[in-house]
């Protein structure tokens, strides 16, 4: 009989969670504040279980909704193109959507209010990824979430030059943003490597010229040549490509994030 392999989500309690008709399998783990992590394409690999992990053993209870792909399935070519065409052609995504949101984040801002109401503290975290990672600022639209993270913000998909500076947020969240990131300090912390095609550095441009100094934008090297050889196709900044060894840039672009929600989430207490 072929070996079973282990789960790797069973440490995780699964709870549903259902708004506006629309049911999602989410999966929890930790006590403290609440830190929403959204996963990129494929789905719920095991790498962004251990992100998860990682976030609730720093003190902060984690869930993590699945949105498409086959939870704890590991990342493969022929899995992430399927995964990402149903997440294009999907009604709650919106892949070349310059200045609008994808739709799912509605629900996604119904769950983090309600991880708010559930698990106290000054407001929660979200952290999204690569084909969610731009919903960070759509979700700034919540007054709950305080500590948003883009990690590789990769929608629009890059379809022109124009989809390259976009930031996949409509008119009216963006002000929501702005506004709440200069009077709040709530402003988003970016991610991206240099070379990375999918996240081009117009889209970092945009951030900067819509946030100025309330946004935190963090580029690492992977051009040819670069001082730690990390590959130019390098993408998953806390996942797939993280170098989680001292020093390393990656190892120290995770440890800003689970700052962030320390200084963020609970203010003035020692993290665990």
């Amino acid at each position: 009989m072929p070996k079973t392999q282990p789960d790797p989500l069973d440490d995780f309690d699964l709870e549903p969670y259902t708004h506006a008709e629309i049911t999602r399998p989410v999966y929890h783990q930790g006590q403290g504040p609440a830190v929403l992590v959204v996963h990129e394409m494929p789905g719920i690999t095991p790498e962004v279980a251990d992100f998860g992990r990682r976030v609730a053993r720093r003190g902060f209870h984690v869930a993590m909704p699945s949105l498409f792909g086959e939870p704890g399935k590991p990342m493969g070519h022929l899995y992430t193109a399927r995964s990402l065409v149903d997440g294009c052609v999907r009604r709650e995504f919106a892949a070349l959507a310059r200045r609008q949101s994808s739709p799912v984040t509605a629900y996604l801002r119904a769950l983090a209010r309600t991880l708010h109401a559930t698990w106290g503290g000054p407001g929660v975290g979200f952290v999204g990824m690569c084909f969610t990672g731009n919903f960070g600022l759509a979700m700034m639209a919540e007054p709950a979430v305080l500590a948003p993270v883009l990690s590789q913000p990769s929608l629009p998909l890059v379809a022109s030059p124009s989809h390259a500076r976009a930031l996949h947020v409509s008119e009216r969240e963006l002000t929501i943003a702005k506004r709440r990131a200069r009077e709040e300090r709530c402003g988003p912390l970016a991610l991206r490597f240099t070379g990375d095609k999918l996240v081009p550095r117009s889209r970092f441009d945009a951030l900067r010229a819509a946030f100025g100094d309330d946004a935190e934008l963090i580029e690492i090297d992977s051009a040819p040549g670069n001082p730690h050889g990390i590959q130019r196709r390098a993408h998953s900044v806390l996942t797939l490509d993280l170098v989680d060894e001292d020093g390393h840039p990656t190892q120290a672009a995770l440890l800003r994030v689970l700052e962030l929600f320390d200084e963020r989430l609970r203010p003035g207490q020692t993290p665990p």
